[in-house]
């Protein structure tokens, strides 16, 4: 297998060569269960979503809202551990190879081992990792362990992230940067911030790497207003409600990707 890596940037550099910006998803691993995050993966796949976030649950997810904090309780009650996520991957991986990022917390890496989750994560097909709850610079070491197994390591930059540390931050990520576009935790909002552009293109003054904008985004106008602004556009609250709301209906996967389908679409008219 190709170093995970690799997906993620082939598939920026193809979307750049095309004209086109990133349309990102997140869903919550685990909820409502594992085989159905497999079934959803696939068919977002197939609904044009271009990096796929698998949120590793974690039971103090203090980064996310009440929806995603809600996820994570149900995906941890019908047994979904790191380990499962990682198994789901590779399982996904029969039939797709969509990027996917694993979107997590410390400490669930550090109970499964860093150097062992790194590996096990590479060896099943995953292409990168955000640590939510880790900065880049308090543990240098564990970016490179992440980097050696061929992981990308996408870091996170906020509107109150000074120049010096947005520089150090562009220069540390691989993949892409993920630009939370608003202060607070994760959740659906009515509008995007004013000075969303602006803020964006201070990033890309500092190096020539992706940046994609999450937090609060949720409908097609919103997601193509921020790919406007950036390199791509993250949805992630948005679809762990519409997993929550349709978890027992049998067409749940493709309920999911008809939504994502019209995201992806609204992205990549920009």
């Amino acid at each position: 297998m190709k170093p995970a890596a690799n997906r993620i940037k082939a598939r920026f550099a193809a979307l750049k060569k095309a004209g086109k910006k990133a349309f990102v998803a997140y869903i919550s691993a685990g909820d409502p269960h594992l085989d159905a995050t497999v079934e959803i993966a696939v068919a977002l796949d197939g609904a044009g979503v271009d990096v796929l976030e698998l949120g590793v649950p974690f039971s103090d997810p203090m980064a996310d809202g009440v929806a995603i904090q809600a996820s994570y309780e149900r995906a941890l009650k019908a047994g979904a551990t790191p380990g499962g996520v990682i198994e789901a991957v590779r399982r996904i991986r029969l039939r797709s190879q969509m990027p996917i990022l694993l979107f997590t917390y410390l400490n669930p890496v550090l109970a499964y081992g860093a150097e062992a989750f790194a590996r096990d994560a590479a060896a099943a097909g995953v292409d990168g990792v955000l640590l939510l709850d880790l900065p880049p610079e308090q543990d240098p070491a564990m970016l490179k362990t992440f980097q050696d197994a061929g992981l990308a390591t996408i870091c996170l930059s906020a509107p109150t992230t000074l120049p010096a540390r947005r520089r150090f931050l562009m220069k540390r990520s691989r993949g892409f940067l993920y630009y939370i576009c608003r202060l607070g935790v994760t959740g659906e909002r009515v509008d995007l911030p004013a000075d969303l552009a602006e803020r964006v293109a201070e990033l890309k003054a500092v190096a020539d790497l992706p940046v994609c904008i999450g937090f609060g985004i949720s409908t097609p106008e919103q997601a193509a207003a921020a790919a406007r602004c950036g390199d791509g556009a993250i949805v992630g609250s948005h679809f762990v409600r519409l997993i929550e709301a349709n978890a027992t209906d049998p067409e749940l996967a493709a309920i999911v990707a008809r939504r994502a389908g019209e995201l992806a679409a609204a992205v990549h008219a920009v």
